[in-house]
């Protein structure tokens, strides 16, 4: 995918180029910016000590010398003051003009560390949001793979009130797949206690069941009660032209066929879901190709699909949304709320350790 967050140590990121997060003199420091010179061995100074120093806010290149990567990029975020200096813009700019340098320098392959995230104390979930959107934006235009790489669990942090949310949106429907057993074991006291209101019960839970709603709660003694059929309606005339153009419809040719719908070139559309092109084009090339479940999900982000369509698009493909799955809980939670920010929704995923979007 074109953007990937991991967890690793970038001084061993086997890429054409990282990026050290630096002081503006560039002579070396704490926390990544020291770990890369020890990594990079001491002509990385020599060669440091002869760029001037770097503004806040840009960035300046070397070799890699003694590590993986052949480049280093350096880069000098700016000191948090409580975000009314131009922090943001500058953070931004960070990531924009690390990004610039390695295109001019043919770079295919760069890692990020979370700058600025450390001592400098810009808070983490909002360093995370602007490392995530300036990157986001730079792909739209341009084909590169960036890795935002965290070193240890407490550098990354999501917005506290998309976590709780998501959280909220996943405990109201998981859970119900996990209270059955305890729904069960109350049909059985009812059935032991009142043989009339356990009847009463199965038969709403029945119902409950064919009309794909939640199972009720449930006490002793007490039986929901039962709603009426809803009266059958006369069938809608079938869409027979639609119907036989979609009958031998798979994953790759309904894809196709909502790009056009939605006036998407190709491009933008894979590059909205977080694809490789190569990708992309195995998928166009091959009407019988079969996706991994999050590459599904990253063209219904992208595309923009409600939920129904989303379904569609998973079953072209064998699969099924479920609520027994917390990914694709997550997902649902997206796509119903309308939000189609990919990135936004693989730094949830990378969160709860759920496989993000895009591959």
């Amino acid at each position: 995918m074109p953007l990937e967050i991991v967890r690793n140590d970038i001084t061993v990121m086997a890429v054409d180029a990282i990026v050290n997060a630096a002081n503006p003199s560039l002579l070396g420091g704490g926390g990544v910016d020291g770990a890369i010179h020890r990594a990079a061995g001491p002509r990385l100074l020599e060669a440091c000590r002869k760029l001037g120093g770097c503004e806040t806010g840009d960035a300046k290149i070397t070799k890699g010398y003694n590590l993986p990567a052949r480049y280093v990029i350096h880069t000098v975020g700016p000191v948090w003051h409580g975000g009314d200096r131009g922090e943001e813009a500058l953070l931004a700019s960070c990531y924009r003009r690390s990004l610039e340098l390695a295109r001019k320098h043919r770079c295919k392959t760069v890692a990020f560390p979370m700058i600025s995230a450390g001592a400098y104390g810009y808070p983490k979930d909002q360093a995370l949001a602007v490392a995530v959107d300036a990157i986001g934006r730079f792909l739209l235009e341009n084909e590169m793979k960036v890795y935002l790489v965290v070193f240890v669990r407490e550098e990354y942090t999501i917005s506290k009130k998309l976590f709780r949310d998501v959280q909220s949106y996943i405990d109201d429907h998981y859970a119900d797949t996990h209270s059955r057993p305890r729904i069960q074991s109350l049909r059985e006291q009812l059935w032991r206690e009142n043989t009339e209101n356990a009847l009463r019960t199965d038969q709403a839970l029945a119902r409950r069941e064919e009309e794909g709603g939640f199972l009720p709660e449930l006490s002793a003694g007490h039986a929901p009660q039962a709603k009426p059929r809803p009266q059958p309606t006369a069938a809608p005339r079938p869409d027979w032209d639609r119907l036989l153009r979609e009958t031998d419809e798979g994953f790759s040719g309904m894809l196709l066929r909502k790009i056009n719908e939605k006036g998407m070139t190709d491009a933008a559309c894979y590059k909205k879901a977080n694809v490789d092109r190569k990708l992309f084009s195995k998928i166009r090339v091959n009407p019988s190709y079969k996706p991994s479940k999050p590459t599904v999900f990253a063209f219904a982000i992208a595309l923009e699909l409600n939920l129904d369509e989303t379904k569609e698009l998973l079953q072209k493909a064998g699969f099924a949304l479920t609520h027994s799955s917390k990914f694709d809980i997550v997902l649902e939670y997206f796509i119903q709320n309308r939000r189609y920010d990919v990135f936004e929704i693989n730094e949830v995923l990378f969160h709860y350790d759920m496989p993000l979007l895009g591959c």
